[in-house]
């Protein structure tokens, strides 16, 4: 590990780094600097005053991504500050390049308030609003995508139809919420939120806003339990989005027969993948590329947002990542117990991603949404 760990100090000091800006052109005269610089961009600035959507097609900003951390809330690692999230945005905006194209600036900002759940869901709301470009929290819709990509063909193993899955999320905060949020679109009910202090209920006066958004669409006749042990019997479905260690074998063999077990907490998972095999799971999920069905964000955000930059859209809606992960899905004709979820280098991700992107805006254009016209101020 110590080896690994080396090579990685290696490579960013030697390079400053793992980005670096590239220009489309090149300058070897005045003529090529009046172009690219003053006087010619000048005519640019005043077509863009006169058109604010002229900006996404004649600068950058129609093909770049700022991927944005306040290092609050980094996952598997918690609250480090602004500075220590900085490498973690530049691996994404790294990845973003490699796999898609897309060109990506990493920014770590400073703020007075932690934007970690459920500020997260605040700040991305505000941003939609008042944003005519996509915003996009990675560990909530990205999530969320891969997680109900893998359970459409999870389910189908099982035998069972994904809406008749009685499905358990261990953990609702950031990405628990938009997993819960996801599935309920995809038509799951079933559905049982445990957090911290238990199963999540109407009567309880400590659940946040978009907590009591979930409970409140959920089925009335919940079962009258309060702990994980006893919410887990008869659940098809245990989804961990929580912290380490907290499924044990008993709980697992209180589930349904051919129980989906996706232990997505980092670095240690809510039961050690060996452990779970032991007593005969079959089709388990995890976070980590140690293990087949990596439940992991960089299945979907470079195609993403390569088919959204494509498509000029400015919105990233429920339907529009129930199409993603249902394309996602679909990328295995024949999914298996050691791979019903894409693998991060099977070389058509990116590509059916994007295009899912492309044909969902497409349609939605057709029928002349309004929410997914060109904004202009």
């Amino acid at each position: 590990m110590k080896e690994v760990k080396d090579e990685v100090l290696e490579i960013h000091q030697r390079n400053t780094g793992v980005l670096s800006l590239e220009t489309t052109e090149s300058v070897h005269d005045k003529k090529d600097l009046a172009k690219m610089y003053t006087p010619g961009v000048a005519k640019l600035s005043l077509m863009i005053e006169k058109n604010h959507a002229l900006a996404r097609e004649l600068t950058i900003s129609g093909k770049l991504v700022a991927v944005i951390t306040d290092g609050s809330a980094v996952l598997g690692l918690g609250n480090v500050g602004n500075q220590a999230g900085l490498p973690i945005v530049e691996g994404k905006a790294f990845l973003y390049k490699n796999l898609a194209d897309v060109d990506a600036i990493p920014l770590a900002i400073e703020q007075r308030e932690d934007i970690c759940a459920p500020k997260c869901f605040e700040l991305e709301e505000k941003l939609q609003e008042r944003l005519s470009i996509p915003v996009y929290h990675d560990d909530q819709e990205g999530t969320a995508i891969v997680v109900l990509a893998g359970l459409i063909n999870a389910a189908k193993l099982q035998g069972k139809p994904l809406t008749e899955l009685h499905v358990l999320i261990n953990g609702i905060g950031a990405s628990g919420v938009a997993t819960a949020r996801l599935l309920l679109a995809a038509g799951i009910k079933n559905l049982t939120l445990v957090d911290q202090q238990g199963v999540l209920k109407k009567e309880d006066k400590t659940l946040n806003k978009y907590q009591r958004e979930l409970v409140n669409q959920l089925p009335k006749t919940i079962k009258n339990v309060s702990a994980l042990k006893e919410a887990i019997v008869g659940q098809d479905v245990f989804i961990g989005l929580s912290v380490g260690n907290v499924l044990t074998p008993t709980m697992i063999k209180k589930m349904n027969e051919k129980p989906i077990v996706f232990a997505l907490a980092n670095p240690v998972p809510e039961i050690d993948p060996e452990v779970a095999k032991k007593i005969g799971v079959t089709l388990l999920a995890t976070g980590s590329s140690n293990y087949p069905n990596q439940v992991n964000n960089i299945l979907v955000f470079p195609g993403l947002f390569k088919g959204l930059l494509a498509a000029k859209a400015n919105k990233v809606n429920i339907s529009l990542q129930y199409e993603v992960a249902k394309s996602l899905a679909a990328l295995l004709r024949e999914p298996t117990p050691e791979k019903f979820i894409p693998n991060v280098f099977d070389p058509d991700v990116t590509a059916v991603v994007s295009q899912a992107v492309l044909n969902f805006i497409q349609k939605l254009k057709e029928n002349e949404d309004p929410s997914y016209a060109s904004k202009t101020k």
